[in-house]
């Protein structure tokens, strides 16, 4: 199956994100990764999500996605023309042996250390799916105390930005 990333623009407004992730719910579709924020507009979010499935499926979910009332605007963001990436805070046990062995593999994958304690190191690693996949593997060996990933965030490339095919109506001046 085929991974599609959706940007979708909404209201920001409460309970938007739960009548979307209710729809993928009631539909049988299958949310891999979300990722919610507010944009350069306040009154505007940008909800990220992945969906596996073939055409048919991509059509169907922004069919129902246009449904929703506080949905403004749904633009697929294509591997070869956007940017995307993941991050992960990861909480690796260390001690006075394994502490540097832990601060190489943070170094080889550009990673950082953001907290340090006498038995934990909180690294910060950004990138792709495969890359933060990686990293956990190698990190495992010295026993992983807690783990959290984002959902992946994506922008199209260049000067293109989500909004471009956004009829002009819908579109609004930034509010300060």
């Amino acid at each position: 199956m085929k991974r599609h990333t959706l940007a979708v623009l909404v209201e920001n407004k409460p309970g938007v994100l739960a009548r979307i992730s209710g729809l993928f719910s009631r539909r049988g579709f299958n949310i891999e990764s979300l990722a919610v924020g507010v944009t350069e507009k306040v009154d505007i979010s940008r909800i990220t999500i992945v969906v596996s499935g073939d055409d048919a499926v991509l059509e169907q979910v922004k069919k129902q996605l246009n449904k929703l009332i506080d949905v403004i605007h749904i633009a697929e963001l294509a591997p070869n023309s956007s940017v995307s990436r993941e991050l992960a805070l990861i909480k690796v046990g260390v001690d006075a042996t394994t502490r540097s062995m832990v601060m190489q593999i943070v170094d080889v994958f550009r990673a950082r250390i953001i907290d340090v304690s006498t038995d934990s190191l909180i690294v910060e690693v950004t990138g792709s799916k495969g890359k933060i996949a990686s990293i956990q593997r190698l990190l495992s060996q010295f026993g992983i105390k807690e783990m959290v990933r984002t959902g992946k965030v994506a922008l199209h490339r260049r000067s293109q930005t989500a909004a471009d095919t956004m009829p002009e109506e819908l579109q609004r001046p930034i509010e300060e």
